[in-house]
């Protein structure tokens, strides 16, 4: 094979088209919707956020990409001086005390960094681990545990998944026994994504008998607590940038006040802190989506076959307009889904719509971006390839799409019961 050097496109190397800013290439009316939606204050904040990503993330990303982990204490911290770990988190523990509208403005900000790790990992912070923290924990919690985060000072994580419960929360494994004033912990976690970096963690435990759905609690974790034990780094396909991580918790003991809200309630916590961590998910794919499309139109205007450039084919700008289409359908979808749940709706069916399609749509969005780039999408020196692999993962994290049509079947009032045994 040549060297990426001697290769030539229409004349110009290889080189010139890789380095060139293809960002810069925008469909007019794409950001309309967006800009349209949010107001000034939000858009400020955005502009906050934008400056942060060219500043301090983007100029480091290939360098974080390839070393598999980027420094997120310091990037936390850059972003918690500015407000950004706790808009929506109540003003008394740091936070702006503003609607879920601007964390839903700020992930779709966050798209804008160059990799889907570093977003997703900054997710875990603002919208997986700190909801139900905010919403139902002690003071004494959110001064020790809410506080720190929003400001940048510490890294959260989520202790959810197990090796045998993903998606199937009710049926994790892990145990808090109570002992006098103290719980103690066992069990394992895995894909916790921020565990090597994490000063605490968002744990869900069965801490008391009864139904599983009512066995439940959220507890916070000091990651320094003897037992807590980090054995592997999980080589992902995608993410690469984000640490992920098995966690062994062997007679790990902590406070039983570090139980958030009321024991038992864990599980119903989840589900709502769940709705808030799929409309995140979906905001922070919006941008990768935009971007993964414009920057196809642009190499398409340049690259030539049979005479003419790629982009005159109209297989090729048909279906660019159609996955366009989609992404801003899927845009109104998340913008009904966050006016309603700033109203106090409960927007479990509208979340896990969106969710579903957004896992399906990135998907389709990246696959034939890089079939149109050949075999340069196939190639680690295009972003196009960076996104087919990391957004990989929206199908699956945070509710596979299996489970979020269960869901949805459950609020259509289809889902059929499952089976009670024989009685004897």
């Amino acid at each position: 094979m040549r060297p990426l050097s001697a290769l030539s496109l229409a004349g110009r190397s290889w080189t010139a088209v890789l380095s060139r800013d293809f960002h810069s290439t925008r469909v007019a009316t794409q950001n309309a919707m967006a800009h349209s939606y949010y107001e000034e204050e939000q858009k400020s904040m955005q502009k906050t956020a934008r400056k942060i990503i060219d500043n301090d993330i983007n100029p480091y990303v290939e360098e974080w990409e390839a070393s598999g982990m980027y420094p997120a204490k310091e990037v936390f911290k850059k972003l918690g001086d500015a407000g950004l770990l706790g808009v929506n988190k109540p003003v008394e523990y740091g936070g702006m005390g503003l609607d879920f509208k601007f964390s839903v403005a700020l992930n779709e900000e966050l798209g804008h960094i160059a990799c889907g790790g570093i977003p997703m990992s900054i997710a875990v912070q603002t919208d997986m681990a700190t909801p139900a923290l905010a919403r139902f924990g002690s003071d004494q919690l959110k001064r020790d545990y809410l506080q720190p985060s929003v400001l940048g000072d510490v890294v959260a994580c989520l202790g959810v998944s197990e090796p045998g419960s993903g998606s199937d929360v009710a049926a994790l494994q892990t145990t808090a026994k109570r002992i006098g004033d103290d719980l103690v912990i066992n069990g394992q976690k895995m894909w916790i994504t921020n565990a090597f970096q994490a000063d605490w963690m968002c744990l869900l435990a069965n801490t008391q008998e009864g139904p599983a759905h009512l066995n439940k609690s959220l507890i916070c974790v000091p990651m320094n607590t003897p037992g807590v034990h980090l054995t592997k780094k999980i080589d992902k396909m995608g993410m690469k940038s984000s640490d992920t991580a098995v966690i062994f918790l062997d007679d790990v003991r902590v406070p039983a006040k570090n139980i958030i809200g009321e024991p038992g309630m864990g599980f119903t916590y989840q589900m709502l802190q769940f709705q808030e961590e799929r409309l995140a998910c979906v905001a922070l794919a919006l941008t990768p989506m935009e971007t993964s499309i414009n920057q196809t139109i642009a190499y398409l205007k340049e690259r030539k076959a049979f005479g003419q450039p790629l982009i005159n084919n109209q297989y090729i700008h048909f279906r660019l307009a159609e996955l366009l289409t989609d992404v801003e359908m899927l845009r109104a979808g998340l913008y009904r889904a966050t006016e309603n749940h700033v109203a106090g709706e409960d927007v479990t069916q509208l979340a896990s719509m969106c969710k579903l399609k957004v896992g399906r749509l990135v998907r389709e969005v990246t696959d034939s971006c890089l079939q149109f780039w050949g075999g340069m999408g196939f190639t680690n020196d295009v972003l196009i390839s960076r996104m087919y692999r990391d957004m990989r993962l929206i199908s699956i994290g945070g509710g596979a799409d299996e489970v979020m049509l269960g869901i949805i079947c459950k609020t259509m009032g289809i889902l059929p019961k499952p089976n009670k045994p024989a009685k004897k």
